[in-house]
């Protein structure tokens, strides 16, 4: 008995640290998405100074994971949950890794001021910024039908990665002489569909912890 309430307040435990995780990271990726478009250097260089905070808070909780799995060796749905929050923190933490990606590539896009050309990122970073809020609420509630329509949100996504690269050749070919500007722009976009990837991933990870199944986004 005192073993099981023992276990159970590791659990709650680590929940509440994971759902910190999860709240820092949203924050980050709203801070970014919002600095791609302000272009505001005071905020792309506290995006990236702040990196290590994530990095450190996702050690500690695959740490934490491991210590309960080792201690009390749980199964069935206890052992899912595990399982899906260590394949879940580094999911988180390589959207924080790509918040930081998308402010230095904002950056060096800066330095370039005799480009007139832009891409309106806006309803990009708003759809992949609700996909990550989504798989989060869907983590928290545990609904796998809502993780579910994370992967019709990815194929939009997709779709205007594919629009802002179109975009970017076609001013390639009008004016090369800002190449590597142009090829950062559509890096961006490259950058916001990796975020929308990760999200449906962590969607695959809510539907085995709910239903014992694993499933893959694009075979849907």
């Amino acid at each position: 008995m005192v073993h099981q309430l023992t276990f159970h307040r590791e659990i709650e435990k680590l929940k509440k640290k994971f759902m910190i995780l999860g709240s820092l990271v949203e924050d980050r990726m709203q801070k970014a998405c919002m600095a791609m478009q302000n272009r505001d250097q005071d905020l792309l260089q506290k995006i990236i100074a702040s990196d290590w905070e994530i990095d450190e808070m996702e050690i500690e909780v695959e740490e934490e994971c491991l210590k309960i799995l080792a201690l009390h060796q749980p199964v069935a749905r206890d052992l899912r949950l595990l399982v899906a929050v260590i394949k879940i923190n580094n999911e988180l933490e390589r959207i924080a890794d790509i918040a930081v990606n998308i402010s230095k590539r904002v950056q060096t896009i800066s330095k370039d001021s005799a480009l007139n050309f832009s891409i309106d990122y806006q309803p990009m970073a708003t759809k992949v910024l609700r996909m990550l809020k989504m798989c989060l609420d869907a983590l928290v509630t545990e609904d796998a039908d809502l993780a579910r329509r994370i992967f019709l949100e990815d194929e939009e996504v997709d779709y205007l990665r594919n629009q802002a690269y179109k975009s970017v050749i076609r001013e390639l070919n009008s004016d090369p002489g800002h190449a590597s500007c142009l090829v950062n722009m559509y890096l961006l976009a490259r950058h916001l569909e990796r975020v929308g990837d990760r999200t449906t991933n962590i969607a695959e990870e809510v539907i085995y912890l709910v239903e014992g199944e694993i499933v893959r986004g694009d075979g849907d």
